[in-house]
C-alpha cells in the first residue's frame, strides 16, 4: 500500500495566488527538481513564515560552510532517525544518496547509522547529532571535546549543532502536520 495520498493536514492556497517572489520560487523549485517540495508547500500558508523557513533552510544547508553538504544531510538523516520523521527520513535520505552516490549509505542512515563504515569524523558528528536529540540534558564539554579530536573547528561545532538543531525543530512540525513526502523522492538515485 503506498504512502497517503495527502501534502499535509492543512489546507494549502493555490500556487497561483501566493505571491510573485512565492510563486517563482516554487518555479525555480519545479525546474531544479521536477516537483516542488511539500514542506515548502505546507508552508505556503503563511508565506512569511515560507520565506523565513526557506532563508534559513538555505543558509544551512547550501551556504558555505566547513561542513560538506553530504555531512549536513548525513545529520538531517540521522536526526531524523532519532525522531522518526517519516517526511525527512525520505526526502533527506534521497539527498544522501544524490550527493554520496551511495544508496545503501542512505539506507544505513535511516535505519541504524552505526551499522555504516565512515570516517571519525562523520561518526563523531553523528554521534553528537543522536546524543543531542535523544538526550539533550546529558551533552557536555567530553562530547563538544570528542568533536574537537575528530578535527571539528569550533566553527564546525558551531554550524553542527545549528543543523542538529534545525532539523530536531522541522522534524517535529512535519510530524504535527501529517506532512507526507514527494512520492517522487522514494525513486530518485536508487
Amino acid at each position: 500500500m503506498p504512502q497517503p495520498d495527502h501534502v499535509s493536514i492543512y489546507e494549502l492556497p493555490d500556487p497561483a495566488d501566493l505571491d510573485e517572489d512565492m510563486r517563482r520560487y516554487f518555479e525555480v523549485c519545479a525546474e531544479k527538481l521536477g516537483f516542488v517540495p511539500n514542506v515548502l508547500q505546507t508552508f505556503s500558508r503563511h508565506q512569511d513564515k515560507l520565506r523565513a523557513f526557506s532563508a534559513y533552510y538555505n543558509t544551512l544547508m547550501l551556504a558555505p560552510s566547513g561542513l560538506s553538504k553530504l555531512e549536513r544531510e548525513m545529520v538531517a538523516v540521522v536526526v531524523s532517525s532519532a525522531n522518526r520523521c517519516f517526511y525527512c527520513l525520505v526526502a533527506h535520505g534521497q539527498a544522501v544518496r544524490a550527493l554520496s552516490g551511495d544508496p545503501q549509505l542512505g539506507e544505513m542512515l535511516v535505519m541504524n547509522y552505526r551499522v555504516a563504515q565512515l570516517e571519525p569524523r562523520q561518526r563523531a558528528m553523528l554521534d553528537f547529532a543522536w546524543k543531542l536529540t535523544t538526550a539533550p540534558w546529558e551533552v557536555e564539554e567530553v562530547d563538544r571535546q570528542a568533536l574537537r579530536d575528530a578535527g571539528l573547528s569550533e566553527g564546525e561545532i558551531f554550524d553542527l549543532a545549528d543543523v542538529i538543531g534545525f532539523f530536531n525543530m522541522s522534524n517535529r512540525f512535519a510530524i504535527a502536520a501529517d506532512m507526507m513526502p514527494n512520492p517522487e523522492y522514494h525513486e530518485m538515485n536508487r
